[in-house]
């Protein structure tokens, strides 16, 4: 057993709520986790089993908003890793993002041994150089990781998961058996029109459903304009543990891809994802629960990367119908395919 290991995981809480998977592989088998992660996976990473602390730093070439780089930077994550001693890291990446500087930060706190995915030549940064082939899911990219390191899948399947009991939130959304629709995402590029997204939820409405609008604090307008009098405005109102407790009471949740629609597959609720190709759904869809994906994944902003859309009316999202929306909701919210998870991970 190996006695204190880091896993580290620096993006935004989507990403690290992927992560779930290969931090209770590790967890399995090691002391203690420490998870460090950015300021903006940080409520996450305080919802994922396994992990013991948590060391939060932003990491200027992964932010998408980067502080400068600073000695007085470097020397504080110095000292966060020196005093968590661990024994081992491992550092999680997506496939655009090199490993290399934080496994350079970490020599410097002493880690002994660093295993990463990474096409580069590492030198003396790395331990383990891994390679990945094809395009997995992300949670299995990680997985496969973690085994190459020797830390062998955990035995509940690899899905996502959430500390469990969640708070209760029964007095913002009614009785269990709503459809959560969660509108914004981190990027512009992602998400429909609020005028579209109105739309979806004055269907849903009108056939029957009864609907609650989730965001954040920043997203209140949004939510707002794509609420109106036909579904339950919860802009701003809830926290990530409330979110997760809204979205574990849904019979099926629409969103695009952001943060939100993993945390429905991590609570184990159906997702309706409006999907924009500018990064590959093979990698990025909600894991591990029944999906609907909708959106054109051949758009012509396929794989760019895009924040905001580089195509005249935003057409892979604009073009997803109300029926559409609706027929994928009926789908997943009937015919036995809610698996609500009321034990959970602790």
């Amino acid at each position: 057993m190996t006695a204190r290991v880091l896993v580290a995981r620096l993006d935004n809480a989507g990403d690290v709520l992927l992560a779930g998977p290969c931090v209770r592989a590790v967890a399995a088998r090691a002391g203690a986790v420490t998870l460090l992660v950015g300021p903006r996976g940080r409520a996450a990473a305080d919802l994922l089993p396994g992990v013991h602390q948590v060391i939060e730093w932003c990491a200027p070439w992964i932010d998408p908003e980067p502080p400068a780089l600073t000695g007085e930077a470097v020397d504080s994550l110095v000292r966060q890793v020196s005093a968590a001693r661990p024994d081992a890291a491992l550092i999680l990446t997506s496939f655009h993002q090199s490993p290399l500087p934080l496994a350079l930060l970490l020599r410097l706190a002493g880690v002994p041994w660093i295993g990463a995915i990474s096409p580069d030549y590492p030198g003396s940064l790395l331990d383990l150089r891994h390679r990945v082939d094809g395009d997995p899911p992300e949670p299995e990219r990680a997985l496969s990781l973690a085994r190459a390191a020797g830390f062998p899948a955990p035995g509940d399947g690899g899905r996502l998961a959430v500390r469990r009991p969640l708070p209760e939130t029964g007095d913002l959304t009614g009785e269990p058996g709503y459809v959560a629709v969660h509108p914004g995402a981190s990027v512009p590029a992602r998400q429909p029109s609020a005028s579209r997204w109105a739309g979806h939820v004055r269907a849903l409405a009108a056939a029957g459903y009864r609907v609650v609008v989730t965001g954040a604090p920043a997203e209140r307008r949004l939510t707002a304009q794509v609420a109106m009098d036909n579904a339950r405005d919860l802009g701003g109102r809830t926290d990530l543990p409330e979110l997760a407790a809204v979205l574990d009471r849904a019979s099926a949740v629409v969103a695009p891809n952001t943060g939100p629609a993993h945390l429905a597959a991590a609570v184990g609720t159906p997702v309706v994802s409006l999907f924009a190709p500018v990064v590959p759904a093979a990698r990025w869809a909600p894991y591990g629960v029944p999906t609907v994906l909708l959106g054109n994944q051949d758009a012509a902003c396929r794989d760019s990367r895009a924040r905001d859309c580089p195509v005249p009316g935003h057409p892979c999202l604009e073009s997803v119908t109300p029926g559409q929306v609706l027929a994928a909701v009926g789908q997943l919210s009937t015919g036995g395919h809610r698996n609500r998870r009321t034990g959970g991970v602790s």
